[in-house]
């Protein structure tokens, strides 16, 4: 297959990319800087110079390929804006190879605060203020009448460079750790490989109108994943718990989804898509995690 990646050199966006290239098909990436041209080309993905702001100017990329596969995130601009717009052209082309698969990546915070509570992707949505607009979005895709539709909702992202984990390992460079609320919470988790291993399934499966949480079967709190986290680091960072009433006057609504308690089901994955995670989790791979994320940096 011929394949469209938006953010291909992005933590999710690249790892997908190189999943489907190792899989044999022909891979495209978008991207807006001239180093990630070469990321891209050393991973056997050809490079498409372009931004989410423009998203005609990849009309002839995306006529020729019959998978198109949302993952790229823009936060210093209007970021649903842009995701609208960039489904928008994705959806609405029926030129070129058809029919085409368009896959958007959503996330599990669309879930909300769901305790010790487990959801799947039967469950009302409950999304977090700063997630409100994606349950929009991924109808739009689902129910096009032209495209196989198809939704990922990945947990939060773990290996490689880090994601959200990185701002734990920095506890070598830093005197405090910042926790919203008590750490007591868990986070649906997932390796980027793992997720990257779904995005491939999903789309080599001709399925349309469905999601996929996309998460592993770890349990840990936040408190239990910071605490390795630095650890591994060699740190001694000491720890700040910030009530979300007062990080949210600071950081606005992001605070809230890292203050989400969450337990989430993907097994609908294992059994639709033949998806297993292969990796425990981020406590029990924390110092091989660590060593990447340093690599990284």
């Amino acid at each position: 297959m011929k394949v469209l990646v938006t953010g291909a050199s992005g933590y999710i966006g690249f790892g997908v990319a190189c999943a489907l290239r190792r899989a044999g098909h022909e891979v495209y990436g978008l991207v807006r800087r001239e180093a990630a041209k070469i990321q891209l080309q050393r991973a056997e993905i050809h490079p498409v110079t372009g931004t989410m702001q423009e998203p005609m100017a990849l009309q002839s990329t995306i006529d020729q390929c019959s998978v198109l596969i949302h993952a790229a995130a823009d936060y210093q601009a209007d970021t649903f804006k842009l995701d609208r717009m960039m489904i928008d052209a994705l959806l609405n082309t029926m030129r070129g190879a058809q029919p085409k698969t368009v896959i958007y990546t959503s996330g599990v915070w669309v879930y909300g605060d769901t305790g010790d509570e487990l959801v799947d992707e039967t469950t009302p949505l409950r999304p977090a203020r700063q997630v409100k607009i994606r349950p929009e979005i991924e109808r739009l895709v689902l129910e096009h009448p032209h495209v196989r539709g198809l939704v990922i909702r990945p947990g939060c992202v773990y290996g490689g460079r880090g994601g959200l984990t990185g701002m734990w390992f920095s506890g070598d460079q830093k005197a405090q750790i910042k926790i919203i609320g008590d750490g007591n919470n868990r986070w649906a988790m997932v390796h980027v490989e793992d997720l990257a291993e779904a995005y491939l399934r999903a789309a080599e499966s001709g399925l349309k109108g469905e999601i996929f949480n996309i998460t592993d079967r770890s349990r840990s709190s936040v408190n239990e994943m910071a605490e390795a986290a630095v650890i591994a680091a060699g740190g001694h960072a000491k720890f700040v718990y910030v009530p979300l009433a007062e990080a949210e006057k600071n950081m606005g609504d992001f605070t809230e989804c890292l203050a989400l308690n969450q337990h989430v089901d993907s097994r609908k994955a294992v059994r639709m898509l033949g998806w297993q995670p292969r990796h425990g989790g981020f406590v029990d791979g924390v110092a091989t995690y660590y060593a990447a994320w340093k690599a990284w940096q």
